[in-house]
């Protein structure tokens, strides 16, 4: 097969593939445009994502100019995965890029029959290769769990409240002592009392994002009458929101 582009292997999001410089790329497509502006507009145009369908390298250059000051300049080279190179090449419509996606798909077909099993298991470099490989899925994959625990730990909260709570009985639900919510809750503006008040009052803000809520209770005296007490609650939602900003 004949080496129409050429193809080295990157690191890219901690997996070892196939990659092209986009530059090699578009000067085999024939692009009229200038490769700067081409590679952003493509990137822009179909979602690509860095650290994911490519990556940037940036590599001196030393151009002949006049000037002494500015004999070297930083080009950035894109080195993008080959699912990438097949896209760009097949959204050209064009026989060149009709040739280069058969290229990199061929290109694609003769790494997958090179990966021989056997070869791999009497290749102490290639094994070490591979289980170095996994290994940092794995440890990027605990990464993942750990932040995620916050989050798993608030679905859960509101998964087990079925209604607001008043705060002393959040305060459980978060496992902390109520004083120290009424304080986190103070000081984080989501509570505040009027001078010379007794009960606490929800900021606005909160209210709208339906964080807390205002409950007014009939409560009866002694002497048979009744009077009216409002009471700040935390939503489920509220719940939520507090596990993952007070774990934080």
């Amino acid at each position: 097969m004949q080496n129409l582009i050429n193809i080295e292997t990157k690191n890219i999001n901690g997996e070892l593939i196939q990659t092209v410089n986009a530059r090699d790329l578009h000067l085999f497509l024939e692009i009229g445009k200038d490769f700067s502006n081409w590679i952003k507009d493509r990137i822009k145009q179909y979602e690509f994502v860095e650290g994911n369908d490519f990556i940037i390298v940036e590599n001196l250059s030393s151009p002949k100019l006049a000037s002494a000051k500015s004999r070297q300049r930083v080009l950035k080279e894109y080195a993008i995965s080959i699912n990438m190179a097949k896209e760009l090449s097949m959204v050209e419509r064009n026989e060149k890029g009709k040739q280069a996606r058969q290229y990199f798909i061929e290109c694609e077909r003769k790494a997958l029959e090179a990966v021989n099993p056997v070869k791999i298991l009497n290749n102490p470099s290639a094994m070490r290769g591979l289980l170095l490989n996994y290994t940092e899925k794995v440890i990027a994959l605990e990464h993942k769990v750990d932040e995620m625990k916050p989050q798993v730990e608030a679905l859960k909260r509101i998964s087990y409240s079925e209604g607001s709570l008043c705060i002393t009985d959040a305060a459980k639900s978060l496992q902390m002592k109520p004083k120290a919510l009424f304080s986190w809750l103070q000081g984080h503006d989501w509570i505040y009392r009027r001078v010379g008040g007794k009960s606490w009052i929800g900021y606005q803000d909160k209210i709208k994002q339906d964080l807390i809520e205002h409950k007014v209770t009939v409560v009866a005296r002694n002497d048979g009458s009744e009077k009216l007490t409002e009471q700040v609650r935390i939503t489920p939602k509220g719940l939520g929101k507090l596990s993952v900003l007070i774990s934080e």
